[in-house]
């Protein structure tokens, strides 16, 4: 049986990702740093545990022997993406995880043709709004005829967990970008929109997001823009490491996600929709499983890829609620 490794299992969504892949029947081995947390979690899952750091590669090749798919939860990725990546196209492993940094993305490019010839996968976004965002792009463009422009946004709520404010505090991109022309261009962070998420419309300020690569990736629609928008208290202030975990269960369930986008065709014609899910994190875990549970079924194209580019456009629409609303 293929065995699926996730690092950084013992963080609060790869605790969650964890659970979701062994209740879905994956061979699961959890990993990373936390001895005594890991070894916890193998005993609660009943499944085997590897710790090991990332900072020597015989280290970490040994580690990932007998695996054929590692999934990374282990933020922030600008520290973890790339000696995992390398690992993995260096023992043959096809590589996933559910970063939102654009650094993590723009590796994924640079290493493509590597990992093309190696014959592995590199996934990053295999979860969280990589996936809402592009599943949602890719279905309105379809509607669109000679797609040139996309504008898409996304409703944040509800508090972070402790670990992606550390990744999100870390990797603040201090250039707002946007795709012109199919190239990545710098833009005036002042560019405020109006999106209706479903509720009146809502003002989202611009924010470079790793949708501007996988969204190119995918349609290669030349003129990208992302957008956010943010209620309650998702970005914290303050002393990070005295946040909790992350979000307990009842504030999830309160807080669901959501995403609107336009697309504008060549002739001027326009194509709207929104889309609506459950809280980002409950997505995220539940769409990354689900994910390693794919492409250890054999789903895998070499190379640098994107959700909705390998799964399809309805990939979003399989996980939990999730549903598209063509407007």
């Amino acid at each position: 049986m293929k065995t699926l490794m996730i690092y950084g299992a013992a963080g609060y969504t790869g605790r969650m990702t964890a659970g979701h892949a062994k209740a879905a029947g994956l061979n699961v081995i959890v990993a990373g740093r936390d001895a005594a947390e890991l070894a916890k979690l193998a005993l609660d899952l009943g499944v085997d545990h590897r710790v090991f750091a990332l900072d020597d590669d015989a280290t970490v090749d040994a580690a990932l022997s007998g695996v054929s798919v590692l999934l990374n939860c282990a933020g922030p990725y600008i520290r973890t993406a790339e000696p995992l990546m390398r690992a993995a196209i260096r023992t043959g492993t096809h590589y996933l995880d559910i970063a939102a940094e654009l650094d993590s993305y723009r590796l994924a490019e640079k290493l493509d043709a590597e990992a093309k010839a190696a014959g592995v996968m590199l996934l990053p976004g295999s979860g969280g709004s990589v996936a809402m965002l592009g599943c949602l792009a890719g279905h309105v463009a379809e509607r669109v005829a000679e797609p040139r422009s996309i504008r898409i946004a996304l409703h944040v709520s509800g508090s972070m967990s402790r670990g992606s404010a550390v990744s999100a505090s870390e990797n603040l991109t201090t250039e707002t970008l946007a795709r012109t022309n199919g190239t990545l261009q710098g833009r005036s962070p002042e560019d405020i929109r109006s999106f209706n998420f479903g509720k009146g419309p809502v003002d989202c300020f611009p924010v470079t997001l790793p949708d501007l690569i996988t969204i190119w990736q995918a349609t290669h629609v030349p003129d990208i823009e992302t957008f956010v928008h943010v209620s309650g208290d998702a970005f914290p202030e303050g002393d990070l490491a005295t946040l909790p975990d992350g979000p307990t269960e009842v504030q999830r369930e309160a807080n669901r996600y959501q995403a609107a986008v336009e697309v504008t065709g060549a002739g001027g014609s326009v194509a709207r929709a929104i889309l609506d899910t459950v809280n980002g994190y409950t997505f995220t875990s539940l769409a990354a499983a689900e994910a390693a549970r794919r492409v250890l079924g054999g789903e895998v194209r070499p190379g640098f890829q994107t959700p909705a580019g390998l799964f399809g456009n309805g990939f979003a629409e399989t996980i939990a609620d999730t549903r598209i609303i063509d407007l």
